[in-house]
Order: C-alpha cells, then sequence, then structure tokens
C-alpha cells in the first residue's frame, strides 16, 4: 500500500512539474516571440493589368526579395524542394527528431558533419533571425524558434516565408527573384533542370552561384537531382536529361520596365507593396524597345515619348515618358508624356472635322492654297510653297497651312477650343491672348496624353474617352455630347488613312497624322485604328530647336515602328455611319464645290436676297418625334430668305434632292442631337442644333 502511495503521490508531482513546465514554456514563448514582423520586408513591385511584373524596387538594405507564395512557384521544385531538404516536413513540429538523431550519430561515428538536420522551418527561423556566426546557442535558439513558427503558422505558410527569403547569392533573396535573374522568367512554370538549381543554390549561396562558379553549380545541381530520383520526386531518366542541360553563365536584370509610371504609382502610393496598373507588359516592351532604337538613331539630347490608349476604356496600356529613364544628356528623368508643348499641325482634322460637320465642305471640295492675309496674320506652309487649288481631302493629307486657317477662320477658334472641353482637354493658350487662328498650326501648349485623348474620339466614332493615369483601374466614361459627329469623324478618317507611310513603313490599315513645331523643336505623330490610339513626341526637354526634326521624318516612323512592335491585333476602321459616302466633285451642290471667304470671313454670295434663316426648328429646340415608341415621324424644315435652289444637310450629311421650295422634310436617323444645315445657291449657310426626344 505504501508503494502505491508512494507512486500516486510521484505520478502526480511529475504531472504538476510538467504542467508547470508547458506552463513556463507557453509563458516564454509569448514573452519571446519570433520576428515574424520582418518577414514582411519585401521589395515593392509595380504589375501590369494581368498581374505581370513590370518593375521591381530593392528594399531599403537593397536586397531583391520578391514575395512569393506556394502558388507561384512550378509543383515539381516544391516536390523536389521537400525531397532534398526535409522530406518529413508535413510530419514534424519544426525539428526532425530522427534527422537530429542520425546527424548526431554520423558525427560520432566519423568526428565531422555527415550531413545535416535542419529542417525547412529551421531555416526559416534562421533566415528571419539570422546570427552573425554559427554556435551551439544560435543552433538552440534556431531550434526553439522553429518549434514556435510552427505553432503560429501553417505548412504553407511556411513555405511561403522560405520561398520569399531563401538565399540566392549577392543581393537576390526568394525563389521569384533568383528565377528572374537567371531564366528570365517567373518560377510558375520550370524545366527540371532550372528547379533542381533553384533547389540547390540557397545552402552555399555565394559559392555556388552560376555566373562566378559555373562548377560548383554544376556539381549541386547533380546532387539535388540524384536525391530526387531516388526519392521519385521526378520521372525515370529525368535526373540524366537534366544534367545535360546548360547552367545559366551570366545574371540578367530584373525587369526594369514602365520606369515613369512605376515611380509616380511608388509616390501616390508609398506604403503599398503590390501596384496594379493598366499597361500591358507586352505592349510596354515592345514600345520601350521601339524607343531605345530610334534614340540610338536620333542622336544627343533628343527624348523621346509614346502614349498608347485604348480608345473605348480610356486605358493607357502602353506609356514611355523619355528615351532612356537613366540617360541625364537626354533629361531621361522628365516624364515629356506630361509637359505641354506646340502640337504643330496634329489639331487639323478636328478642324476640318468642324467643316464637315457644319457642311462648309465636303471632301472633295476646292479649296485655294494661296498667300492669304488673316488681318495681318500671314500664314505660310511648313515648305514655303503653295498648291493652288486642291481638294479639301487632298489639304488635310498634305496638311497645307493656308487652308487649315480659312477652315478654321470659318468655324471659328472659340467654338475650336469649346468642342475640345467635351473631350475634357483645355490646350494652354499664350498668357493674356485670346484663342486666335494661330491654335491651328501649333499656337497653343497640349501634353501627348491630352493629344491621345482628343485621338480617342476619332478612333470611337467621335465620342472622346477620359484617359486614366496608367495607375489606377480604368476610368470613369465621359458621357456628355460626342466631340464631332460620326459622319465628320469617317469623312476624317477616311482620308488620314489615306497618307502615305513613311519611306520603308508597312501599310497598316491606320489613320494618322503628323505635325511639326515652330522652329524645328517639337516633333509629333498621331494615329489610330478602330480601337487603339498611339501618339509619339520627340525633341530636346529643354524646348531647343533641332534642325531638321520634323513630324514625318521623324516621328512618323516611330508611330508605325510602335504599332508593329507593340504586338496588339489591329482592329479595322470603323465602318461608315448611315449616310457617309464620298461624294464626287461634279455631283456636289454649287455651294460646296468650291470654298472661299470674303474680307469678313463669311462664305462669299452674290445679289440682294438676304441670307437664309431656318425658322423651324428654332436652335436647341427638343422636338418629341416618337424616337421611345419605335418608328419616327418625319421633321417639317423650313426656311425664309436665300436664293434657291436650296441643299439641306442633317449632321454633315446632304439630304437626298437639292430643292427649290422653303419647307423641306427630314426623317431622323434616331433620337439624340443633330445638327440641321441649308445652304443656298449663293454658298450662304445657316444652322441649328436640334434635340430629337
Amino acid at each position: 500500500m505504501r508503494l502505491w502511495r508512494k507512486f500516486a503521490i510521484g505520478s502526480a508531482a511529475g504531472i504538476l512539474l510538467a504542467g508547470a513546465g508547458l506552463l513556463a514554456l507557453d509563458a516564454a514563448d509569448k514573452a519571446f516571440p519570433p520576428p515574424l514582423d520582418k518577414a514582411d520586408v519585401v521589395s515593392a513591385e509595380v504589375l501590369d493589368a494581368d498581374g505581370q511584373l513590370l518593375r521591381a524596387f530593392a528594399t531599403s538594405e537593397g536586397r531583391w526579395r520578391l514575395k512569393t507564395t506556394v502558388a507561384d512557384v512550378d509543383p515539381q521544385f516544391l516536390r523536389m524542394l521537400i525531397a532534398y531538404e526535409d522530406q518529413r516536413f508535413y510530419d514534424h513540429g519544426g525539428v526532425d527528431a530522427w534527422a537530429l538523431g542520425r546527424a548526431a550519430t554520423q558525427f560520432l561515428r566519423n568526428g565531422r558533419i555527415v550531413s545535416g538536420a535542419s529542417t525547412l522551418s529551421m531555416q526559416v527561423a534562421r533566415l528571419i533571425e539570422p546570427r552573425a556566426g554559427r554556435s551551439l546557442s544560435a543552433k538552440l535558439l534556431q531550434l526553439a524558434r522553429a518549434v514556435q513558427i510552427e505553432r503560429r503558422l501553417s505548412k504553407e505558410q511556411i513555405l511561403d516565408l522560405y520561398l520569399t527569403h531563401a538565399p540566392y547569392g549577392g543581393n537576390l533573396e526568394g525563389v521569384r527573384a533568383a528565377s528572374l535573374a537567371y531564366f528570365g522568367k517567373e518560377p510558375r512554370r520550370l524545366t527540371v533542370a532550372e528547379a533542381a538549381l533553384l533547389v540547390a543554390l540557397p545552402q552555399l549561396p555565394e559559392r555556388r552561384r552560376p555566373d562566378r562558379n559555373l562548377h560548383a553549380a554544376q556539381e549541386a545541381r547533380k546532387r539535388v537531382l540524384d536525391r530526387a530520383a531516388v526519392a521519385e520526386a521526378i520521372g525515370d531518366g529525368e535526373a540524366e536529361r537534366a544534367e545535360a542541360a546548360a547552367v545559366p553563365m551570366r545574371r540578367m536584370q530584373l525587369p526594369a520596365l514602365a520606369a515613369h509610371v512605376a515611380e509616380a504609382a511608388l509616390r501616390k502610393e508609398p506604403d503599398v507593396l503590390r501596384h496594379q496598373t493598366t499597361l500591358k507588359k507586352q505592349v510596354q516592351q515592345g514600345l520601350e524597345a521601339v524607343a531605345r532604337a530610334a534614340a540610338m538613331k536620333l542622336g544627343p539630347k533628343l527624348s523621346l515619348a509614346m502614349v498608347m490608349a485604348d480608345a473605348q476604356t480610356g486605358a493607357i496600356i502602353g506609356e514611355v515618358g523619355s528615351a532612356d529613364y537613366f540617360d541625364a544628356s537626354r533629361s531621361g528623368w522628365i516624364d515629356m508624356t506630361r509637359v505641354n508643348r506646340s502640337p504643330g499641325s496634329t489639331l487639323k482634322p478636328f478642324i476640318y472635322g468642324l467643316a464637315f460637320e457644319q457642311g462648309l465642305v465636303s471632301q472633295e471640295t476646292i479649296i485655294e492654297d494661296r498667300p492669304a492675309d488673316f488681318f495681318g496674320y500671314r500664314p505660310r506652309n511648313f515648305d514655303m510653297s503653295y498648291q493652288g487649288d486642291v481638294t479639301v481631302r487632298e489639304a488635310l493629307q498634305l496638311s497645307l497651312n493656308v487652308p487649315a486657317v480659312k477652315l478654321l477662320d470659318a468655324v471659328g477658334p472659340s467654338r475650336l477650343l469649346v468642342r475640345f472641353r467635351r473631350a475634357e482637354v483645355r490646350p494652354a493658350l499664350p498668357p493674356n491672348e485670346t484663342p486666335g487662328l494661330a491654335i491651328g498650326l501649333g499656337g497653343v501648349g497640349i501634353t501627348l496624353k491630352d493629344l491621345v485623348q482628343l485621338y480617342t474620339a476619332l478612333a470611337n466614332r467621335g465620342q472622346p474617352a477620359r484617359l486614366g493615369d496608367g495607375i489606377t483601374g480604368t476610368p470613369d466614361r465621359l458621357d456628355g455630347e460626342p466631340l464631332l459627329e460620326p459622319v465628320a469623324v469617317w469623312n476624317i478618317a477616311d482620308i488620314l488613312s489615306g497618307v502615305i507611310p513613311p519611306a520603308g513603313a508597312p501599310q497598316r490599315g491606320i489613320a494618322y497624322k503628323t505635325g511639326t513645331s515652330y522652329g524645328y523643336r517639337d516633333a509629333w505623330s498621331v494615329g489610330y485604328d478602330g480601337r487603339y490610339v498611339l501618339g509619339v513626341w520627340v525633341g530636346r526637354p529643354d524646348n531647343s530647336a533641332v534642325p531638321g526634326l520634323t513630324g514625318y521624318g521623324t516621328a512618323a516612323p516611330i508611330l508605325f515602328e510602335g504599332f508593329a512592335k507593340s504586338g496588339i491585333s489591329m482592329t479595322p476602321l470603323p465602318r461608315p455611319p448611315a449616310g457617309a459616302v464620298r461624294i464626287a466633285q461634279s455631283e456636289l451642290p454649287i455651294s460646296q464645290r468650291r470654298f472661299a471667304l470674303n474680307a469678313s470671313g463669311l462664305l462669299v454670295a452674290s445679289g440682294r436676297e438676304p441670307a437664309p434663316q431656318i425658322v423651324y426648328p428654332p436652335e436647341g429646340a427638343h422636338i418629341d418625334l416618337g424616337a421611345g415608341a419605335g418608328d419616327l415621324s418625319p421633321l417639317m424644315l423650313k426656311l425664309q430668305g436665300g436664293r434657291a435652289p436650296f441643299r439641306w444637310l442633317a449632321n454633315g450629311r446632304p439630304l437626298p434632292d437639292l430643292s427649290r421650295r422653303r419647307t423641306q422634310q427630314w426623317l431622323p436617323d434616331g433620337g439624340g442631337y443633330s445638327k440641321l444645315t441649308v445652304i443656298d445657291s449663293a454658298g450662304r449657310a445657316a444652322s441649328v442644333g436640334v434635340f430629337i426626344d
């Protein structure tokens, strides 16, 4: 009985001591937790719209440490890693007792370390809390930390930490950084040879760096392959085939695309580690390659900028702020997509669009290209020569200055700027100046981004898109009135798509316009298909003159090469809207066969009859023709004055027949805003804008 009583008392005391020990361990664990917060210090990343890495930034201590999870790496790599480093990873609690016993026995027998006993959990403990040297106390702390980590994290989370922090030599840490540096790709798809090398390097990262010690890297990879084959982590014959694969002999630069966008993203949200952009990596790579090649040809001190946008969504899918961000001779740090510069002739299409919309001209209307004086303003053509009588189509394709100024004088510079405001673009006028005719030839300041935003209207049937900043998501739509009516937009695209490409450039089915600012300071080219707009600027950031710099000779070749290297599939230009046709000159109404202005800037007229005036419908009227109920009723048009016959135009499209009567019927295509114009035989015109409900 006494023996039983002693046993019971001893057992109780043992249980109490064990419990007290566990409580003490638990208290120590809480008092001295593992420094898991240090594991959160990783490189900031800038990603494209699909999550691909565009650019990474080193940590504050100068290390490339890209956050990596199990989902980011090839499953075969994980199998090989566990087979080589920690076969019982999923069974132990941080310390592998069997491996410790084996290592101790081998040490006693051989007098040296034959194999290690570090688990992946222990390695993670060492990586997040490194020690200056190897000692028994450091090893014991590592064992304790491994147990602590296992209590706090799942096995997958522990693997995530290893994949992020494993050393790969130099300032490379983590599997993603190493895979990008040695293979130029993310580790989601690795060959057996690549996976084996990435498993082998962290054990002795400096000694096994393939860019410095190729033989050591090969031998280490072979040991991993042999063990993986024994553990059946790879298939039969895979080890032999992988051993024959070449080991990379150099370290590549990590992705460093979209420098200006990436810097802007970090400035905007400095505490965010992953910044999603609207850029497309393939497009960005292509445009930057074109920019680098062009910079070599341009010569010193010249920079260039490019913006490619989706005209339907407003998303910027490619943006190059300068020829080379790190080239001080070109002031590469300046983002030239955001700097106001003179646009040269790139605004001319919008002048012609207004003229088409108001029924002042058609494509085959004759317009004079001769010296002209507009109250002291005497525009001259780029080559100082004049073409005489040309069609409106030829005048725009040849970018003649005098015809463009004549049309701007007719439609009004202020009206042009009002239309630009529909696209939320406000060009900068010279100080203390009102809108003048010089606008048509580049007498304002505009950024490349805003110019591309204007051109989205030409690629999108007249409706402009609000461009984003390349950093945040798709911008809100612009739901106001169109910049130009669809028929006018079609006329512009029909003309600009017929402009001859620069020498050596393939015909790509795009419409494009070039521009050269006064004094050869800026060269521009903007082109578009049915979906995308690409704008190019070339010049010196300090606004110095560059003799020989032209839009057609300098910027246009870059534009065509940019479309080719962007990798996007070309989208055909929009089909003609209803009634949009190219009318032969012989079939034009008399008033549209030739465009001319008198000294007062009015369309030339003769005779004593009063000018035509539309009396119904009145300007700005809302007219209910049953647009919401199905078929529309015709609208009666009435005018006073003018000389018969009369030509009516609806939204720039001529109605079928000339009429000698002062009434006419018009059947709209649908509801919404419409512009009605009447032109008499003397060439005088009147217009009203109405809303069909």
